[in-house]
């Protein structure tokens, strides 16, 4: 395995549990912290005057991901 192969793996895996860890810290009882359903859903409900802006951002978002991870 490559240099740059590990360190592309080690960087997802801390990214995992950066998630995780904010995750378990956003449902303590009288946390501060949203949680990752909490953010998506202040995301999904953003608007901008009549346009969901949140909605095609996420939308632009995934379009992105696909196109530059899984398009071959």
């Amino acid at each position: 395995m490559s240099v740059t192969r590990i360190a592309t793996l080690v960087a997802y895996g801390l990214a995992l549990v950066l998630i995780v860890t904010l995750e378990v810290a956003g449902r303590r009882e009288g946390s501060r912290v949203p949680t990752l359903a909490q953010l998506c859903g202040f995301v999904m409900r953003y608007r901008v005057g009549r346009v969901p802006f949140g909605r095609v951002a996420l939308l632009g978002f995934w379009w992105w991901v696909g196109f530059h991870f899984f398009a071959r």
